[in-house]
This record gives structure tokens, C-alpha cells and sequence, in this order.
């Protein structure tokens, strides 16, 4: 490669990264300025029932989602049972559920005016609520329960996968040494699975730190909702950057914890090729249990809630089906589609750049580029919107000097905010489809192609581009999906008289009128199916 051409992919890999990386820079700075006594009044208020809300709704949602979660991917992983097949991807639905849409279902059901007080005060003629006693949902435990509900399949997915992956000379041993199917688990599967849980584990806690819709919806008061009060209730931008710092690390923490425990996993892969799978066959009580646990989480976190959103849709079809529904769809579709085109486009050239430089400091600018995913909505937000106010004073400094007039905000008050945001938070995704591609190409078919006098260009463009193309499918596909269902983002960067599906639905469940909002719910529903159904394929691939 010759210089002049080297020097372009070098720059242009790195002004890359560096734009991706620049609000978490931003936020840092912003961080350690004064905040007018803000963060100080938070301290001596707030903040600690902040932490203590995040840290128990953290615990609670890990705690239920290993209770759930654990038992079915080992009865899916090491079972034989009717149904066994449907339910290794059914399993997975509750994942394209939004959060906050489940928690509007839930206590629309069982709050005091729901059905199932209604009928219960029917049937034992109670009078009031002092009569009896029901759960409150609008808790912290409610909270949890939901969330676990909806984020357990990636403690599922990671333990499942593990299972199926252990050596079944192990488990066989295990059995000749006298121990049950039970104990076999207990003292032999589930440790080897340790890292996988703790990985698990991980990302539910991360997804439970980053959740904004549904702990608002249940008026639970946590660092990410910390983040957005300051922000507009307090219009202290260094102190909801400070604040957002302290969510910041607590999400590294559990990256780092990830990344441990990922360490541990390559371990435990080394021995279990070529290994027939062997399953216990279930039967009588041990098998109907089997069948009512896995099923009962698929009728919990999807087929109730969206039996629920078709019959609000079907009732309340002339609410929904209005020129607010389509022109908010389109909103979301072009949104989607842009972000998903650029993010494709830096992830292309990120991965060739490492491909063609081959340097071990090449792949740097592709993680650096993936920083943005690990940050909550709301943080992001924080971040993005520090370089570009300043963006917006600067031009408008210039044209104001140069021309006479301004332009207005030209950066934070447009749509330009908010595909920056989502190019920020879904570029990784993006780059891992596509660096996974890039890895596959035999290097010898880059030296065939140089052989015959190919330049770097036309073997990227002929041999590199067709070969990568089902990655760079996906990475676009799943890319637009993240951003047709983004939330807490859009909600605070989004233009004036600007929506999208995801902010149009959590208006109205915000305000107990989902109903009005079904169709738009079910919308984004089914497009969080469609990565579902890619996962399932490649997991089918793979076992």
C-alpha cells in the first residue's frame, strides 16, 4: 500500500473513532466543573437513595433473572421433553418486548382498579383494600420483577449455550459416580457455567443500570433517572454530567467484571468438540414441570403482553390509526435508515482498516469506536449534548462576525443530534457483525489478489466487499432495529413537534393511554422480532 493511500485509511479510521469517542470525553470535562451547588444539594438530599434505589434494583433483577432464567436454559440445554425444540427460541421472545410497555400491562392488571382486584373483591366480598391484602407493584420489587421478565433471556442464551458446549463425558462421570440428574447440575454444570452466568449476568445488570422507561413508569428514583431530573429540573448540565460519571463507572464495573469472567469461558471451550449430545429424558411429573416452567415464562414476558397490545388494538383501531401514527413511523424509518447506512459505512472501513494494515495498533480506532454502547441513554445524551452546544456557539459566533446573522442551533436542535447519538450508541454493533465477516477471509486470497496485480481498492472492492456482504446485511439490519425501539435518547435530544414510534408510546403509556398507542407498540415489537429470529438461525448453526 502506498503511502498517500495508507495515510487515508489512517486518517480517516481515526477521525472515525475520535468523533465516536468525543461525548465521553465531553462528559469528563463537563464533569469536573462547578455545578452551582447542584451536586452538593444532591448529595446531602438525594443522591444516596439515588445509589441505594440503582444498587437494589440491580440485585433484585440479577437475583429473579438467575431464579428464572437458570432452570430453563438447563431443562432446554440437558433435557428431553414435548415442545423442548419451540421453546429454545420462544424462550427468547420476551427480549423484543419493550420494558416499559410490560410494566404499563402489569399494572394496568394489577393495581386496585385492574381485573384481577376487581375479581378477587367479587369473589370473597371484600369492600375496600383495607379488607385484604394485595402486592403493591408500583415498588421497586415490581420493578424488578418486570425487568427480569423481559432481560432474562441474555442470562438464558449465555447459560444455555454454555450447557450445551460441556463436555458430556463430564456430566456422564458424574452420573457413574452416583449423582443425580439434579446434583449433576448442581455440583458439575452449573460452575462449569460460571462464567458464562457471570457474563449473563452482567449485561442484565448493565441493561438494568441504562433503564429509564420503566423505572420512571414506576416512580422509582435511580442514577439514570437521576441524570434526566437534574438535567431538566435542576438545568444543571455539570451536575448531571457528574452524575452521569458515577452511572458511567458503574457500568464499567460491570464490564470489567464481563470481561473477567469472558477470560474464564475460553477455558472451558477448548474440549468439547465432536461430542455426541446426550439428553436425560423426561417423564410424568419431572416432564409436566419441565413444559409449565419454560412456558410459563414465554406466557409471562410475550404472549400475554402481546395478546394484550392486539386486543387495545383492535378496540381502539380509529385511536390508533391515525396521520400521527404514520408520520411518526416514517420518522422512525428514516431515522433508522440513516443511522443504520452510516454506522454500516464507519464499520466497513474501521474493519478493512484493520484487515489491510494488519498492525496490532490497527484495531485500535474499531474499539474505540464501540466505547459509546456501553452508555445509558440518558448518559449518552449528557455527552452528546456538550460538544454540540458548544458546536452551535462556535458557528454561530462565526456567522455572526462574518455575515451578520445566525443560524440558530443548528446541531442541537435537528434531527443531527439524535443520529449522532444512535451512530454513538449502535456503531459497535455494527463493527462486531462486520469485523466477524473480515475475519473469515482467508488471507491467502488477499495475497492471490495482489498477485495478479490487483490494487488495494479493486480487491476491496472485488473480492472483500461481495464476500462481507451477508455481515454488513446484518449489521445494518440490527442497527435499524436498535434504532426504531432507542428511548430514553430520543426523549431528550429529539427536535421540537419531533417524534419517533418509541417516544409516541411511552407518551401515552406514560400517561395510563396505551391503548391509543397499540398499533405503534405492536410495530416496534415485531421489528425487535426480526434479530431474534437471526440469533435463533445462527445458534441452529452452530449446535
Amino acid at each position: 500500500m502506498n503511502h498517500k493511500l495508507a495515510f487515508s485509511w489512517h486518517s480517516s479510521s481515526w477521525f472515525i473513532a475520535i468523533m465516536l469517542a468525543l461525548p465521553i470525553a465531553a462528559l469528563f470535562y463537563q464533569a469536573i466543573g462547578p455545578s452551582a451547588d447542584v451536586f452538593q444539594h444532591l448529595i446531602d438530599t438525594v443522591l444516596l437513595d439515588y445509589v441505594q434505589n440503582t444498587l437494589i434494583l440491580v440485585f433484585l433483577v440479577c437475583f429473579i433473572s438467575s431464579i428464572i432464567a437458570l432452570p430453563a436454559a438447563w431443562l432446554i440445554a440437558m433435557c428431553d421433553f414435548p415442545g423442548r425444540k419451540s421453546l429454545q427460541w420462544a424462550l427468547m421472545l420476551p427480549m423484543a418486548m419493550p420494558a416499559y410497555i410490560v410494566a404499563y400491562i402489569y399494572t394496568d392488571m394489577f393495581d386496585y382498579a385492574g381485573p384481577v382486584q376487581i375479581a378477587l373483591r367479587g369473589v370473597f366480598g371484600w369492600e375496600n383494600a383495607s379488607d385484604y391484602w394485595f402486592f403493591d407493584i408500583r415498588t421497586i420489587p415490581g420493578a424488578a420483577t418486570v425487568l427480569a421478565l423481559v432481560l432474562y433471556p441474555y442470562l438464558y442464551l449465555l447459560a444455555r449455550t454454555s450447557f450445551l458446549e460441556q463436555s458430556t463425558s463430564l456430566i456422564q462421570a458424574s452420573r457413574m459416580l452416583g449423582s443425580s440428574p439434579l446434583s449433576s447440575c448442581l455440583r458439575v454444570s452449573l460452575p462449569l457455567a460460571r462464567p458464562a452466568i457471570a457474563v449473563g449476568l452482567s449485561l442484565v445488570a448493565m441493561e438494568t443500570v441504562a433503564d429509564f422507561a420503566t423505572v420512571n413508569y414506576f416512580a422509582v428514583n435511580t442514577l439514570t433517572t437521576a441524570v434526566y431530573d437534574t438535567w431538566i429540573g435542576y438545568g444543571s448540565l455539570t451536575a448531571a454530567a457528574q452524575l452521569s460519571v458515577m452511572t458511567l463507572s458503574v457500568i464499567l464495573l460491570f464490564v470489567g467484571l464481563e470481561r473477567f469472567a469472558r477470560r474464564k469461558q475460553q477455558v472451558f471451550q477448548k474440549s468439547m468438540l465432536h461430542e455426541q449430545e446426550v439428553r436425560y429424558q423426561l417423564t410424568g411429573c419431572a416432564k409436566l414441570f419441565a413444559m409449565a416452567w419454560c412456558w410459563l415464562l414465554v406466557f409471562a414476558g410475550f404472549l400475554l403482553p402481546f395478546a394484550v397490545l392486539v386486543n387495545y388494538a383492535w378496540h381502539y383501531f380509529a385511536e390508533s390509526w391515525t396521520e400521527e401514527f404514520f408520520q411518526y413511523s416514517a420518522n422512525s424509518l428514516i431515522l433508522a435508515v440513516i443511522v443504520a447506512s452510516l454506522a454500516v459505512f464507519c464499520a466497513v472501513l474501521l474493519g478493512l482498516y484493520r484487515r489491510l494494515i494488519g498492525t496490532k495498533y490497527a484495531t485500535v480506532p474499531a474499539r474505540i469506536s464501540t466505547m459509546g454502547y456501553a452508555l445509558p441513554g440518558t448518559v449518552l445524551a449528557i455527552g452528546i449534548i456538550i460538544p454540540l452546544t458548544s458546536a452551535d456557539f462556535l458557528l454561530n459566533d462565526i456567522t455572526e462576525l462574518l455575515w451578520g446573522w445566525t443560524p440558530g442551533l443548528v446541531f442541537t436542535g435537528t434531527t443531527f443530534a439524535l443520529i449522532f447519538a444512535y451512530l454513538i450508541r449502535f456503531s459497535a454493533i455494527a463493527v462486531g457483525s462486520i469485523e466477524s465477516s473480515v475475519d473469515k477471509i482467508s488471507p491467502s486470497l488477499d495475497m492471490v489478489t495482489r498477485t495478479l496485480g490487483h490494487s488495494p481498492n479493486s480487491m476491496i472492492r472485488k473480492v472483500h466487499i461481495p464476500l462481507i456482504r451477508k455481515g454488513i446485511l446484518a449489521g445494518f439490519l440490527l442497527v435499524f432495529i436498535e434504532s426504531m425501539k432507542e428511548l430514553p435518547t430520543a426523549l431528550l435530544l429529539r427536535p421540537f413537534n419531533y417524534e419517533t414510534l418509541a417516544t409516541y408510546v411511552f407518551q401515552f403509556a406514560s400517561d395510563e393511554m396505551l391503548e391509543q398507542a397499540a398499533l405503534a407498540a405492536i410495530v416496534i415489537v415485531l421489528v425487535g422480532l426480526i434479530p431474534l429470529i437471526f440469533l435463533n438461525r445462527s445458534l441452529e448453526q452452530q449446535h
